[in-house]
């Protein structure tokens, strides 16, 4: 994808970022409208990496709006859904591309891939999917991590407390501790990218992270 596509493509999503903007302004969690954007820029980078031909307006869209029907962020994700949808079908947009961006939108998460409840992304969900993780590694990976920590309330570390393995999603959201959530998802995200610029992108922002908790269990212990 050119400039030309590109700048193209962002004028036809206009609304929709100013929709994602308007309900995400006032997150508190880590989940607000800069990350959407953050999460819109490094799918591009995927774009500009991908061979294969793909809806860029279905991958951008899904990005700026894959949070603005979280349970994280919103209390009624069935209003929320359904407010979304028909906002949609008001952005001139085909109806099956209001279908993939749903469909993306819903089957993102880590949480329902690792707990078997998601459904087989499509490329241009993969390469959303890949952006939105990527956001959850490297520095803004563990800024974010710290941020949603504090957020909700999670002590920051526990020598006492390991790393767990959990069985379900209601397990997974008590949350244990800021540093065994780098152990308990962040880590395991890189083995799950889908692109090779995702892949690649991963293993360099995990190597950070990696030298980050070196350099904090040393200043820990003093």
């Amino acid at each position: 994808m050119n400039e030309a596509q590109l700048q193209e493509v962002m004028a036809q999503i206009a609304g929709i970022m100013d929709y994602a903007k308007q309900h995400l302004a006032h997150d508190g969690s880590g989940h607000g409208y800069d990350h959407a954007q953050r999460v819109a820029h490094l799918a591009e980078k995927i774009l500009a990496h991908t061979e294969e031909s793909v809806d860029a307006t279905v991958v951008l869209a899904a990005c700026y709006l894959h949070d603005t029907i979280d349970d994280k962020v919103v209390a009624d994700v069935e209003a929320a859904t359904e407010d979304l949808r028909e906002f949609l079908g008001t952005q001139g947009l085909s109806g099956e591309q209001v279908l993939e961006i749903l469909l993306i939108i819903d089957n993102l998460s880590f949480s329902k891939q690792y707990f078997g409840n998601s459904l087989p992304l499509p490329l241009t969900g993969q390469i959303v999917q890949d952006a939105d993780r990527l956001e959850a590694l490297g520095a803004m990976g563990l800024l974010r991590t710290a941020y949603f920590g504090g957020y909700s309330g999670h002590p920051l570390h526990d020598p006492n407390m390991e790393p767990k393995k959990f069985t379900s999603k209601g397990e997974y959201r008590q949350g244990t501790t800021v540093i065994n959530h780098v152990y308990e998802k962040l880590f395991l995200l890189v083995d799950l990218m889908n692109t090779p610029y995702g892949k690649q992108e991963g293993l360099r922002r995990k190597q950070f992270m990696e030298d980050f908790l070196t350099e904090f269990y040393q200043e820990w212990d003093i």
